[in-house]
């Protein structure tokens, strides 16, 4: 399998280069050059998450060096349950918050952290690999976790500063050793934007090995294919029916995985994107050209996104504009909107919804019908001042979570400039 530029089709690479690279030389991301055929029962019966991904994203390793280490990949990141729970309704919900960050981006990271760590230890070149990411909250820390520790790899994690929770900060701050935070003046969208522009400088890729960890990497969004094919053919399995998915969305490589797994032919009726009050998805499905539009804060800060990266890949997967319009369906829900869901969760659902699952549920009660399974991406204890005050009591702590708290936190402030990290990589960690 080889891999091509969103831009230019004749910007290929392996499997392990585009990993590597991040970004293609054009700027543009890298995509599968195709989409095989896969259907249910091409997945063996595998039940568990890991055996799903093995099989699934095999035929995105062949002829890779890294082929022979899928079944290894898949065994060292998928270490934790991603559980499918009925409700009432018609409707599940898929957690993905189990895992050591509490947060969906915890897959993506510990995968590509053992896809880039058996890459830095094959490579000739003995500088350190340096990862860039960009977090509008959960992505970060989820990256931190991962490659924390890890021999041979340094890790800058850009951050807005004072628009993330408090208890997303510290998990964002609180490694030390082989992991820098630096607190951007800025928003999400200037943080990605000083990602790219790293990944693009010649300076900077001639004094170092760099790769980004950001959902602009396919090697995130590889692995995120398996909890939906797993869920997808799970729900089929016990109900006979196909679902459809709602995801919420910022950066909108979620969906992108979800989009990728229903054109492999997993048993997905539908994907449906919800978002916060940032517009720049709704007014896209609802005619407006392709654009990036002001950051909007709002309580589900990790779908802070005015210019979603990923929609570069959607486009791509459609073929334009047009076409891409016509497939997708889009949900917009305001701050009230997430108020009401959270606080009517408990009764409604016997659920408490952190920020971001309350806009896949607010989308879910909106659009109606039945067999929908909404993707719940984080933890309601990493937003305790927003949540617990609406249901009337507190959230309990993940263990791992509890631990990481007690940690000091280390940040760096970092002016929005490509000048100012450059200087700021070029000196060492503080003390």
């Amino acid at each position: 399998m080889r891999y091509i530029s969103t831009r230019d089709p004749a910007h290929t690479a392996t499997l392990g280069g585009a990993i590597l690279r991040g970004l293609a030389p054009d700027g543009g991301l890298y995509v599968p050059e195709s989409f095989p055929a896969l259907p249910p029962d091409a997945l063996g019966g595998a039940r568990t998450l890991a055996g799903v991904a093995e099989r699934l994203l095999a035929p995105f390793f062949a002829g890779d060096a890294l082929a022979g280490e899928l079944p290894a990949i898949c065994a060292e990141a998928f270490t934790f349950p991603v559980p499918l729970r009925d409700l009432r309704e018609h409707t599940a919900v898929l957690e993905l918050f189990h895992g050591p960050t509490a947060a969906f981006k915890d897959v993506g990271a510990r995968f590509l952290a053992a896809v880039l760590s058996r890459i830095a230890g094959d490579d000739a070149d003995a500088r350190p690999l340096t990862i860039l990411v960009a977090t509008s909250g959960d992505t970060g820390g989820a990256v931190a976790a991962a490659f924390h520790g890890r021999p041979g790899v340094e890790v800058g994690v850009l951050y807005p500063a004072g628009m993330v929770s408090p208890r997303q900060e510290k998990q964002l701050t609180a490694w030390g050793g082989n992991v820098r935070a630096f607190a951007v003046r800025g928003a999400f969208d200037d943080c990605q934007r000083l990602v790219k522009a790293a990944m693009g400088d010649p300076g900077l890729r001639a004094s170092r090995r760099l790769s980004s960890a950001n959902s602009i990497n396919v090697g995130r969004l590889l692995p995120q294919m398996a909890y939906y094919a797993w869920a997808s053919t799970e729900y089929r399995r016990r109900h006979g029916v196909d679902a459809g998915f709602i995801v919420p969305s910022g950066n909108v490589g979620n969906a992108t995985a979800a989009l990728w797994a229903m054109r492999m032919g997993m048993p997905v009726r539908e994907v449906v994107m919800a978002t916060n009050a940032n517009p720049a998805l709704t007014a896209f499905t609802g005619g407006a050209a392709w654009a990036a539009h002001p950051t909007v804060s709002t309580l589900a800060t990790a779908m802070d996104v005015g210019s979603p990266s990923n929609m570069e890949r959607i486009l791509a997967l459609y073929g334009g504009e047009a076409a891409a319009r016509g497939a997708l369906r889009a949900e917009r829900v305001d701050d009230a909107g997430i108020r009401r869901v959270i606080g009517e969760g408990p009764a409604r659902w016997g659920e408490v919804w952190d920020p971001h699952t309350a806009t896949a549920v607010a989308a879910r009660e909106r659009i109606g019908g039945e067999h929908w399974i909404v993707v719940s991406t984080a933890h309601p204890a990493k937003f305790e001042g927003v949540v617990e005050p609406l249901i009337g009591r507190t959230v309990e702590i993940p263990p791992e979570l509890r631990r990481l708290l007690d940690h000091p936190s280390h940040a760096e402030p970092l002016e929005p400039t490509l000048d100012a990290l450059r200087a700021a990589l070029s000196m060492p960690a503080p003390a």
